[in-house]
């Protein structure tokens, strides 16, 4: 039977036509402002023809086939999520970093991680590659790939941090975006075996209390890491996020010291010798110490301390409406795992304790949340952290009164961003 669509509709046509425009009134309502606007501005949000009810064109043609490509890569639309490097670009550039605002949880996919090397990455086949352990040993021994994977191995989550992020702040605000400013940490899953069973293999001699970590890069990095730490939780690492090392991130073989300073982890690992001291390199006197007001330098300042940074709403993000948002943000403690986030967000004046989301995991990232109801007005917002061990992460004025801001290493300090009234997010230091 056919119907006249110029025809009167039916009580129960009418009554189905009313209780459906309420429905979608009732989810337009029920959707905040900051939730509407995360729907996108791009032409596919604002175009009509490809909004419900009509059907847009993807629905009605076949899609892409089976491993094209062979390594999967993201949505073409993710295309702004990449690595960069400081901006303005140095003129001799060290370290690309991790787009911290743009990331979900606390896993960094290995595209993103970020990078740090000395002399550019080398292209070492594992079939040739070798770790030799050699000094104050009882058997000095030389170490394939293949020997090296056949050990117990282990898989755990932490983040890396180089000494020198977020330095440039303390001079000025000077980063425009998250990634900019705090972009060297991100946090893997790293797979290997523990360093201890490997220095176990070649016996330690008592007198052992150091060992230093060479690399196979052309800087050939080295620095003198503490027994202490060798025998606890470091890893000889093979592994990221369930594939192999990326040629960056030190493939076929680095050191991982779970809450050092990145450098220390020594990527293209070729060698481990055993001594009774430090070996003072120049990695560990001419860079990585910290510069005091007095002139003089702390050394061995191996921790990243406790540091936490919101990543939404961040700099160069836009609030498009006042309501809900939900904010949210990171942090980490090379001693351990996060206790408590707390947030401001009127400037430091009082501060409420965020939502941390499991896992809650040692010497990690840990995702934190906080609901907020924007109203429009100028804000100042900003998250600080206290690990296990009780440790607060300081204000901007607590880090340079104790450092100063000559040291280029170890800058922990609270973030904060302003919130304009046009919904624009700046980087400032209150």
């Amino acid at each position: 039977m056919k119907t006249d669509p110029a025809a009167p509709a039916s009580p129960r046509r009418q009554f189905l036509r009313r209780s459906s425009a309420a429905g979608v009134g009732a989810l337009a309502a029920s959707l905040s402002p900051g939730q509407a606007s995360a729907q996108g501005t791009g032409p596919a949000a604002t175009d009509p023809a490809l909004l419900p009810p009509n059907i847009p064109p993807w629905t009605r043609t076949q899609g892409g086939g089976f491993i094209t490509p062979p390594y999967g890569l993201p949505s073409r639309h993710e295309a702004r999520v990449v690595r960069v490097l400081p901006n303005p670009v140095p003129t001799f550039p060290t370290g690309s970093r991790t787009p911290l605002q743009h990331l979900h949880g606390i896993i960094t996919p290995n595209g993103l991680m970020f990078e740090r090397h000395h002399a550019g990455v080398p292209d070492i086949p594992p079939d040739a590659h070798r770790l030799m352990v050699h000094g104050l040993v009882e058997r000095p021994l030389m170490f394939s790939m293949e020997d090296l994977v056949r050990f117990p191995s282990v898989s755990r989550i932490h983040f890396l941090e180089c000494s020198g992020n977020s330095a440039a702040e303390l001079v000025r605000p000077t980063g425009k975006t998250a990634q900019e400013i705090h972009g060297l940490v991100s946090c893997c899953e790293w797979t290997g075996v523990l360093l201890s069973t490997v220095l176990q293999e070649a016996g330690i001699k008592p007198e052992g209390k150091w060992l230093l970590a060479e690399g196979a890069d052309g800087a050939a990095m080295t620095r003198s890491i503490p027994m202490t730490k060798a025998l606890d939780d470091a890893i000889l690492v093979y592994g990221q996020n369930g594939e192999a090392l990326r040629p960056e991130q030190g493939y076929p073989l680095r050191l991982f010291l779970p809450g050092f300073e990145g450098n220390m982890s020594i990527k293209w690992l070729r060698r481990l010798k055993v001594g009774t001291e430090p070996w003072h390199t120049r990695e560990e006197t001419s860079a990585y110490t910290d510069l005091m007001p007095d002139g003089s330098a702390l050394q061995f300042t191996f921790h990243m301390e406790a540091k936490s940074v919101i990543t939404f709403p961040s700099g160069g993000q836009q609030l498009r409406r006042q309501g809900f948002y939900e904010i949210s943000g990171l942090a980490w403690s090379g001693r351990g795992r996060v206790s408590r986030v707390e947030v401001t967000v009127d400037g430091g004046r009082t501060w409420q304790n965020a939502q941390l989301q499991e896992p809650v995991l040692s010497k990690a990232l840990t995702r934190f949340r906080l609901p907020w109801q924007w109203q429009g007005a100028p804000a100042l917002i900003a998250s600080r952290t206290i690990d296990e061990k009780g440790n607060l992460q300081p204000s901007m004025a607590e880090v340079l009164k104790a450092r100063g801001a000559a040291s280029l290493y170890h800058n922990n300090a609270i973030q904060y961003w302003k919130i304009d009234a046009d919904g624009s997010v700046h980087n400032v230091r209150a």
